[in-house]
């Protein structure tokens, strides 16, 4: 390693001198513009030339029969994470009207896809999403405040006897399927060859918030799973003790899932301890509920059963967010000389 002396000329400017090696190298000349790209660790990268964007990776699926809607539904989701920038689908003409209507159905159900092109025996599809403008933490935080809705308005539907609310709690699961699926995805790009280099440190934490997408995923999937509960209720609803035991537990769960993101965004390890003790507090509630629900039978007991379930792991996924702030808040702390 070379050590430069940085000069000030003009009153308000550095100037740092370069390698006569580098430069000549390069082949650039007095006069000649260089390129400054500064890293998230306070370096800077120097370049002769700015760095070209890497082509949009291709990926083409060949549908040589009938396939299930859900099957080619996956492959262009596992096509969309894995980062291809391009994904052509050929098939034979008369498959056409159902390969349409399935990319046009991918197309809805993630962010920046869109068909570009259409043949009588072919579709192609392009991710026009700019990563740069939907971060990884913007992904986390907007998951963060659906799902924690999603938990109140599953119950106040239940409440309410509301089977609007009841469906669009279970509509909003596919916003927080979004947005999972965007933030697996830019963890992939940033691991694929040719990607623009990413130190350790970064690379880190994006595994972190891909970690942290899933559990919210998950924890918005129990939410939708208490609103398909509607329909057993929709006649007599919930008796009133049960749904203010059904309450506080919900409260109990978003407490927990509340403090543990606030740990996680602000590297705060005594709040996310505290989302970790908050467990015991919770179990106890949760434990209480299961003996009142083992009163009921049939359909009651299967849904109410599924509710407390819901109510219990969801509050276990929150503490498994709160451990992962305590180890990423460890690893970015200074270390003891």
């Amino acid at each position: 390693m070379e050590g430069r002396k940085l000069q000030l000329t003009g009153g308000s400017t550095f100037v740092v001198s370069l390698p006569k090696r580098w430069v000549t190298d390069a082949g650039l000349k007095a006069g000649d513009t260089v390129f400054l790209e500064p890293q998230v660790d306070g370096a800077v990268q120097i370049r002769a030339r700015p760095m070209e964007r890497p082509l949009a990776r291709r990926r083409v699926f060949e549908e040589k029969g009938a396939e299930r809607r859900d099957h080619l539904l996956r492959k262009l989701i596992g096509a969309y994470i894995a980062g291809f920038g391009y994904i052509e689908i050929r098939f034979k003409p008369e498959a056409g009207p159902f390969v349409r209507r399935v990319a046009r159905d991918f197309s809805r159900m993630v962010i920046g896809p869109e068909v570009i092109e259409e043949t009588r025996n072919s579709v192609v599809i392009q991710d026009l999403s700019d990563t740069a403008e939907l971060s990884p933490e913007k992904c986390l935080r907007r998951m963060h405040l659906t799902v924690r809705a999603m938990h109140e308005d599953a119950l106040a539907a239940l409440r309410s006897r509301d089977d609007t609310l009841a469906r669009d709690v279970a509509q909003r699961d596919q916003d927080v399927d979004r947005l999972y699926w965007m933030v697996a995805k830019q963890y992939n790009l940033a691991h694929t060859a040719g990607a623009a280099p990413r130190n350790a440190g970064e690379k880190t934490e994006l595994h972190n918030y891909r970690l942290i997408a899933k559990l919210f995923e998950r924890i918005g999937d129990h939410a939708e799973r208490i609103a398909r509960t509607y329909p057993v209720f929709a006649e007599h609803g919930l008796e009133p003790r049960l749904l203010k035991e059904l309450d506080a537990a919900r409260d109990s769960a978003i407490a927990i899932l509340d403090k543990a993101f606030f740990a996680l965004l602000t590297a705060d390890i005594d709040s996310a301890n505290e989302a970790v003790d908050d467990l015991d507090r919770h179990q106890k509630l949760i434990d209480g509920l299961s003996h009142h629900v083992a009163s009921k039978k049939g359909e009651e007991l299967l849904a109410l059963a599924a509710i407390v379930d819901s109510l219990a792991r969801s509050a276990n996924y929150a503490t498994d967010i709160a451990e992962i702030a305590i180890d990423y808040a460890v690893s970015k702390g200074a270390e003891t000389p």
